[in-house]
């Protein structure tokens, strides 16, 4: 890693719209910045493989996506260090991040540090879901942004929320056919959205969102109000069976199930340093808890972007450069009148930014029976634990996921609970009949991404380390 410097005014880890713009303007500021990602290429989730995917017709993946593009080139001329290819595996209280890159392992420090972790899709546990052939929707986009793949057969979407219906727009773009999407937006959620709907006909999204919809109407055959969903086959998905309503059971064929309800913070590394989190009853989700620059409970620590709550990828973006200017205040380089006066103009973009989303935090709110799955049903895939399971634990004493790991090691695989944590909350909370508040979250330490005991090893040792192995 000879490129690394021995340690950095300021480190951002992940290159998506919040770090890619944190980053920028950090630098520009003439503080020593690196830019950490686990990817081969700049972009997050949201804008993947933007400067180098092989999807070049910009009508396939839309406008939105390529704005992306407009991020990587200031970043790129900005002067900050950029290390992809990158896993951040741990950041201990004093600032120490430890990372791998390249087979090796080091720990780096930094005097400031902003996590632009980005969103997870949320766990969508229905019998059958971990047959080859069903994976989330984020996935599938994955797959078509880096790769240009598309699936082929018969394709079937399943779930709620708006990347559900951008990845069938893109899907239809990209000349792929899909047999059906089954909806499972609750119809109650419409009641319980109207009275928002005034800040979401004012926002950004409305004209976007109406025309994406109406396109994929058109051309696919919806099927709305599904209650009830289960994946079919023998060693590969076969059959999506599904209930609309409280009617009877129908079945599709499907060779491809792509699932998806939401997405949700992906806080494991803001967990594992400590940072406090709240419950999110809107969005059904833990987020940590931050002031209005992004700072956390933890000294030195920054959040931005979905991983402090999701609101999109422009949110993300001018909540990058609010903590980026939060830093250079806190790090000495600008004073707090400089920093609220620079703050001004990215603040009022993020509030348009931001409008509307109570709509659609409400109208995509995932039906409890997808959140609270039934009891065949497995919910953590790394251990293979049920849900039963999970309940049958509750009626023994265990009161929440922590105590889950030691009844059942739920949450103790190598996706650290990404997969399982969310579900499992859900579940002991219902069985208890209390709130996820009450019931709590994984407590995680380090590391929160697997290492090898080979990148553990190549870690520099300081001579009082050594002299103690060779004298005690």
């Amino acid at each position: 890693m000879s490129d690394v410097k021995t340690s950095y005014d300021l480190a951002v880890i992940g290159a998506g719209p919040a770090g890619l713009a944190a980053a920028t303007l950090a630098a520009r500021q003439g503080i020593s910045t690196v830019l950490l990602d686990e990817q081969p290429a700049p972009g997050g989730q949201i804008y993947r493989s933007v400067t180098e995917t092989p999807v070049r017709d910009p009508k396939v993946l839309g406008p939105d996506y390529w704005h992306g593009a407009g991020l990587v080139k200031p970043f790129q001329e900005s002067g900050a260090d950029y290390l992809p290819g990158t896993t951040v595996w741990s950041v201990s209280r004093n600032l120490e991040i430890g990372l791998s890159r390249e087979g090796a392992a080091r720990i780096l420090p930094a005097k400031h540090i902003i996590l632009a972790t980005g969103a997870l899709e949320r766990p969508f546990a229905v019998p059958g879901w971990t047959l080859p052939g069903v994976m989330g929707a984020g996935a599938a986009q994955v797959l078509l942004k880096s790769s240009g793949l598309v699936a082929t057969g018969n394709v079937v979407l399943a779930g709620t929320g708006p990347l559900l219906w951008l990845l069938a727009w893109q899907y239809l773009r990209a000349g792929a056919e899909i047999t059906a999407v089954l909806d499972t937006t609750p119809r109650a959620n419409w009641r319980q959205a109207m009275p928002h709907m005034t800040g979401f006909v004012r926002s950004c999204y409305i004209g976007k969102g109406l025309k994406l919809l109406l396109d994929v109407r058109r051309k696919v055959k919806v099927i709305g109000n599904v209650t009830a969903l289960r994946a079919e086959g023998d060693g590969q998905v076969r059959s999506v069976v599904y209930r609309q309503g409280n009617g009877a059971e129908q079945r599709l064929p499907a060779e491809t199930l792509l699932l998806h309800q939401g997405v949700i913070p992906n806080l494991n590394l803001a967990n594992a340093i400590g940072c406090a989190q709240s419950w999110d009853d809107a969005q059904r989700c833990w987020t940590p808890q931050t002031d209005g620059w992004g700072a956390t409970t933890v000294e030195g620590v920054s959040l931005a972007g979905d991983g402090a709550g999701i609101g999109g990828a422009l949110s993300a973006e001018h909540q990058g450069r609010l903590t980026a200017l939060d830093a250079l205040h806190r790090l000495g380089r600008i004073d707090r009148q400089q920093r609220d006066r620079d703050a001004a103009p990215h603040r009022e973009a993020l509030e348009k930014a931001r409008q509307g989303r109570v709509f659609l935090d409400t109208l995509y709110k995932p039906a409890q029976d997808f959140r609270v799955p039934s009891d065949d049903t497995i919910v953590c895939r790394c251990e293979e634990v049920t849900a039963a399971q999970v309940r049958d634990a509750v009626k023994l004493g265990c009161s929440g996921p922590n105590q889950a790991k030691s009844f059942l090691r739920c949450g103790m695989g190598p996706c650290q609970g990404r997969l399982c944590g969310p579900t499992v909350t859900e579940v002991i909370a219902d069985a208890r009949g209390v709130s996820p508040a009450e019931v709590g979250y994984y407590r995680l330490r380090p590391p929160v991404k697997p290492i090898t005991l080979a990148e553990l090893a190549s870690l520099p040792k300081r001579e009082d380390e050594i002299d103690a192995v060779l004298h005690h």
